[in-house]
This record gives structure tokens, sequence and C-alpha cells, in this order.
């Protein structure tokens, strides 16, 4: 019985390892990274190098108890992080601006450091009167911004991400369904199960071509 009982209180701290240093599942609420990542996409998330996070912190302490590492996320990299407005599940968006960057936006085109940035991710051609002047990003701050361009809430409306705030990179689609948005939405847990319950009686609302989409 003791043998057990240990053998059970080490699987269970393997998982809060993993789930707290090396990969966690996250789920697409949204469209703002289509066409990239759609609503319902499920999705594995790489924490490796760059958080390592005392699970259920914040659930337990109302606070979450984390250490940033040594990794730092590339240029159009998509990365998941804190959200900036309290209540909020995290963010999953693309780094458009490293630090120091000087950016800009004209005519619904990024331009970096006075050159224009290619995006071949975009979902469709960005407000063509979309302008933003010049603006240099903080040390240790990066700005982001979705995929689907007129349709993301992102740092041209609430600033930029500070470095100790991202999470991780996704790594790849590991389930997708097709299904109604609130499923997705926090709290939601009846339509959630009734997602998962129609997937299986369904097979159609898998979509099967998405899995294991690597990024």
């Amino acid at each position: 019985m003791l043998r057990e009982v240990r053998g059970w209180l080490w699987v269970i701290l393997a998982f809060l390892f993993i789930q707290g240093t090396l990969v966690q599942a996250r789920v697409i609420p949204s469209e703002s990274m289509v066409k990239t990542l759609l609503i319902g996409d499920h999705v594995l998330v790489s924490r490796f190098g760059y958080d390592a996070e005392v699970p259920f912190s914040e659930m337990l302490l109302h606070r979450n108890l984390h250490a940033s590492l040594w990794r730092s996320p590339q240029r159009q990299q998509m990365i998941v992080f804190h959200a900036p407005l309290p209540g909020h599940p995290d963010f999953v968006k693309r780094i458009i601006g490293m630090p120091g960057d000087t950016l800009e936006i004209r005519g619904g085109a990024v331009w970096i450091d006075g050159k224009p940035l290619v995006e071949p991710y975009l979902a469709d051609t960005p407000d063509a009167w979309e302008n933003r002047k010049p603006t240099v990003v903080p040390p240790d701050c990066y700005f982001v911004m979705g995929d689907n361009r007129n349709n993301s809430y992102d740092s041209r409306f609430w600033g930029f991400v500070k470095r100790d705030t991202i999470v991780g990179t996704p790594l790849f689609i590991y389930l997708s369904l097709d299904a109604p948005s609130e499923a997705w939405q926090p709290g939601h847990i009846r339509e959630r199960l009734a997602a998962y319950g129609s997937a299986l009686l369904h097979p159609g609302h898998i979509r099967w071509s998405r899995l294991f989409v690597p990024f």
C-alpha cells in the first residue's frame, strides 16, 4: 500500500514538473491568429527555457509564482504570454517588434527600422487606413500582433509584452475541433464537454488535416 502511494506521489510530482517547466496544453478560443491557428485548435506549448512556474500557485495563492529562464523569442515567432488584462486567459500572438526596434505602420504594412516587414502568414490584407507613428520597443519588451490583423486585440491597443510574462511557444496542433466558439471560452465547461462528445460521435468534426502540424 505504501509503495503504491509513493508511486502515485512520484507520478503527480512528475506531472507538476512537466506542466510547470516543460510543456502545457492550450486551446485557441478566438480568431485573432487565423489562418495559422483556428478556433478549437488544441496546441502543445513548450515552456522549456522560457518560463518555470509553480503549478496552481495563482489559484491557491492568488499570485503567479514563476521565473523567466534563459531563452529569448525571435522575430515572427508565436508566443504564449500572460494576458495584460486581469481575469483573461493567456494570449497567443506573433512577435513583430524586438527590443530596440523602431516600429511603425504605414497603410497597414509594418516597417521595422525603416524597412518593410514581409509577413506571409497574414490572413488578409491589412487595413490600408491603419497608420502608426514610429515607436521604439523598450528593453526586455516585445511588440506583438495577431495574424488576423484586422481582428486582433494586440500591442496596438494595450502596449508591449514584457519578457517576464512570456510562458512559451506553440510546438504543434495535437487536436482541432470544429465546434461553436463558446465551447472554448473560460468557464464554459458544459459546452466544452459537449464539443468533445460530439467529436467522438461525429469524427467529421475533427479537422484531421491540421493534426500534428508543427510551427
